[in-house]
């Protein structure tokens, strides 16, 4: 019998509970739901309601009233909360929450005013068996149907809810939806065809798509809402078979299915939620193999002579737009299609048909690059067979691992030489290190993991939903996949503690760490500590990153990622951050910030940010050894916003002409003098030290 006391245990139960609402850090259940427990869920959640009985029910002058029992995944807590109205209420609000702390043996009462917490998908808290599940079950998808789910953040209050449903113009009678019909004649005539652009290059959506290689030879592609057609005739020029429908361009195109489907930023500008949703579903319907889903972002306010209407703007061209945040586009795609949408950039996702296909993506996004080893040593045999052996030493870089048979197009020639692989690769790792193809393979492991510890939150694929190329990797690189997923479970699992990953970003060889965070480079995120991969790919996974994102920012006292934009980086030997978006991980929030230029952090030492074998980073190097001579890096807090860097290259009498630091014709000839001995001094001290 297992102690009701040891958490451990008391987890795993609850993890293997099948019943009630499950969030990351929190499982929720009716308290029609107790008599369906463990035995030991069963006791657990009675010592919390003795520890009330026995210590707080006669100060409070009250027995525990409750509706709903939440159990804290990460610490011994129970929270007890009172919905009175649970089977009555469409949403019913939140009276008072008891929270029980097991450990502690203490508890706290919390009451709520006017403006409550409020219940949405309550057939989620319930069984199936429940006499009023079918009813708020139903009521729900309604809902779902509507949009009027979309976005958490604006549904979690009586008060924001009850602006949510005057913004779709319908109210809850009875669990039923009812369309509010006074409104019907006020709905302004909208231009929607104005909103079409003419495009002189390609789209981001479609450029993305082909960036990543998903449009290839033979395939078909079809532009949902296709405008002026200027996609349709850049995806034609590179030999493609391409059709479009638009309702105002195009109204005559025939909407035929097609492999890939592009709905650019279309949805954003249909005022109409309910129609909005129907042309999403249409889009997909014609999907054959890959959905792309587009629409308009808020990054900064949306401007001057726009008009609140519906859950959207009124432009001064008479366009409707509703400016998704980037979380909100992705909730809005999965609740209508059902299908767990890929972000590719910002307000871009795929829907993949094909789960393998999802899946192989997916991982391909977490695939670091890996260099095949160089040739140390001169073997006659290899060299007489170097050409014959390349293949497979591409195909170990690429897998980590010796092909299976079938896999490598040249096995029959190699093992007509060499009987088999296994002895091809003995050759080879004698002209080689051996030690970097064992690096290799773990690099590929660690890529791995890392994929399939993301994939925890959405519903993780199983074996079979695999593509047969990952699934050989896992099975030659695990084992087996449980044990794939178990060791990348605790690898996520690892990253609640903030101690831990801030100690390896300090330690970190690439990138500059400060108390607060860890900058590095877009480019060296790949070759940073797993730990800090997946960090990073909680928030990209999720919400996707900022377009065209420069450096990456770990915070490591609190789980936020930000992507920073600097378009000068390469060029411009001191750049500025010109904008930011910044991810919570624990409520995926997005924060994004434009900086005044006048105000903006200056990045330095851009070398100390890069890998090694970054094409600039020699150059970077002796800038930041120059600068590290004259002086200009002492003072790190002074320098780190423009108005601080001025000045100090003011004070020292120095610009920059290029990478390289050069004497103002207007310095001072004393301070000068004195700068130059400093610089001779540091030189001699440099030297002699190496």
């Amino acid at each position: 019998m297992a102690d009701t006391h040891n958490f451990i245990d008391i987890k795993d139960a609850l993890n293997a509970l099948i019943l009630g609402k499950r969030l990351p850090d929190a499982l929720y259940i009716h308290y029609s739901i107790i008599s369906h427990l463990s035995p030991i869920l069963r006791r657990y959640e009675s010592l919390a309601r003795q520890i009330f009985d026995e210590n707080y029910q006669s100060k409070l002058n009250q027995n525990l009233q409750f509706t709903l029992i939440k159990f804290n995944l990460n610490e011994p807590k129970i929270s007890y909360l009172d919905y009175p109205n649970f089977d009555l209420d469409a949403h019913p609000a939140l009276r008072q929450s008891t929270q029980v702390n097991l450990e502690l043996n203490n508890c706290q009462v919390r009451h709520y005013g006017d403006n409550p917490p409020i219940l949405h998908r309550k057939e989620t808290f319930v069984c199936a068996d429940y006499p009023l599940y079918q009813t708020f079950a139903e009521l729900t998808q309604a809902e779902e149907k509507l949009g009027l789910l979309a976005d958490p953040r604006q549904i979690g209050y009586r008060q924001q809810w009850e602006k949510r449903l005057q913004q779709f113009r319908v109210r809850i009678e009875n669990h039923k939806l009812i369309e509010i019909q006074e409104f019907a004649h006020q709905s302004p005539k909208i231009d929607r065809h104005k909103a079409a652009i003419i495009r002189r290059q390609m789209s981001r959506p479609v450029r993305s798509l082909l960036d990543a290689n998903l449009l290839t030879e033979g395939m078909t592609f079809f532009d949902y809402g296709c405008g002026h057609g200027e996609d349709l005739k850049f995806v034609a020029e590179k030999g493609f078979e391409v059709h479009g429908w638009d309702p105002f361009y195009e109204p005559e195109g025939d909407r035929h299915p097609a492999d890939i489907v592009n709905l650019g930023y279309v949805i954003n500008v249909i005022e109409n939620p309910a129609e909005r949703r129907e042309a999403l579903f249409q889009a997909w319907e014609l999907a054959q193999k890959i959905l792309v889903v587009s629409a308009q972002v808020l990054i900064a306010d949306g401007g001057a002579g726009h008009i609140a209407y519906g859950d959207g703007v009124i432009t001064s061209r008479n366009t409707f737009q509703k400016y998704y945040g980037q979380e909100e586009l992705k909730l809005y795609i999965d609740q209508v299609l059902g299908i767990d949408a890929i972000p590719v950039a910002l307000g871009i996702y795929f829907v993949f048909r094909d789960e393998a296909q999802a899946q192989a993506f997916r991982a391909s996004r977490f695939r670091s690059r890996a260099t095949t080893p160089r040739i140390r040593l001169s073997v006659k045999r290899f060299e007489d067979y170097q050409d014959l052996l390349q293949p497979l030493m591409n195909f170990l870089t690429e897998r980590g691992r010796l092909p299976k048979k079938g896999e490598l197009a040249t096995e029959a020639d190699i093992c007509a030489e060499f009987k088999t692989l296994t002895r091809a690769f003995q050759v080879i790792e004698q002209a080689t290190n051996g030690e970097d193809w064992k690096k290799i393979t773990e690099q590929r492991k660690q890529d791995i993991q890392i994929y399939l510890a993301l994939s925890h939150f959405a519903k993780r694929p199983r074996f079979s939903q695999l593509d047969d190329i990952l699934q050989t990797d896992i099975k030659v690189l695990f084992g087996t996949y449980k044990e794939a997923c178990l060791l990348s479970d605790r690898m996520l699992f690892s990253l609640g503690n903030l101690a831990n990953l801030a100690n390896i970003a300090q330690q970190s060889p690439i990138g500059i760490c400060s108390k607060k965070a860890l900058l590095v480079h877009i480019s060296a995120l790949e070759a940073l500590d797993p730990l800090l991969r997946l960090y990073e790919g909680c928030a990209s996974r999720t919400v996707g990153r900022l377009e065209n994102v420069t450096l990456v920012r770990f915070y490591l006292h609190e789980p936020k990622i930000a992507y920073i934009f600097c378009s000068d980086f390469d060029t411009n030997p001191h750049p500025r951050w010109q904008t930011m978006m910044q991810i919570s991980l624990q409520d995926l929030r997005v924060r994004y910030k434009e900086y005044d230029p006048d105000y903006a952090p200056v990045v330095h030492c851009k070398e100390r940010l890069v890998m090694t074998d970054y094409p600039l980073c020699k150059k970077f190097a002796k800038l930041s050894q120059q600068e590290e001579d004259w002086g200009l890096l002492e003072n790190w807090s002074e320098i780190q916003l423009w108005p601080g860097w001025q000045r100090t290259l003011r004070e020292m009498g120095v610009e920059f002409r290029g990478h390289r630091l050069v004497w103002r014709s207007d310095a001072d000839p004393y301070a000068q003098k004195l700068l130059k001995a400093r610089i001779r001094t540091q030189q001699r001290q440099r030297q002699n030290l190496s």
